[in-house]
């Protein structure tokens, strides 16, 4: 079942950056407002913000969730994003 970005509309850079690190990914480094995020699989993901309190675009989110990190619902759930 795809996801419903919907459902996330309201996702903070704190709580996505928090969930990333509860799945076992960790900042591997900074450049400027974009920070990398690295797990030991070999997946990587890159976060640009500004403000911690930030939300994302619909369509950024899409990208850092599937393309990126490869979450699917059941993780997300998981990580209690949905």
């Amino acid at each position: 079942m795809p996801i419903n970005y919907s459902r996330l509309r309201s996702l903070t850079a704190r709580r996505l950056i928090r969930a990333l690190q509860k799945d076992g990914f960790y900042e591997l480094r900074r450049n400027g407002a974009t920070r990398f995020f690295a797990h030991p699989d070999g997946r990587t993901t890159a976060i640009h913000l500004h403000k911690m309190g930030q939300t994302f675009a619909p369509g950024t989110l899409k990208t850092i969730i599937e393309r990126q990190a490869k979450w699917t619902e059941a993780d997300l759930e998981r990580l209690g994003l949905l």
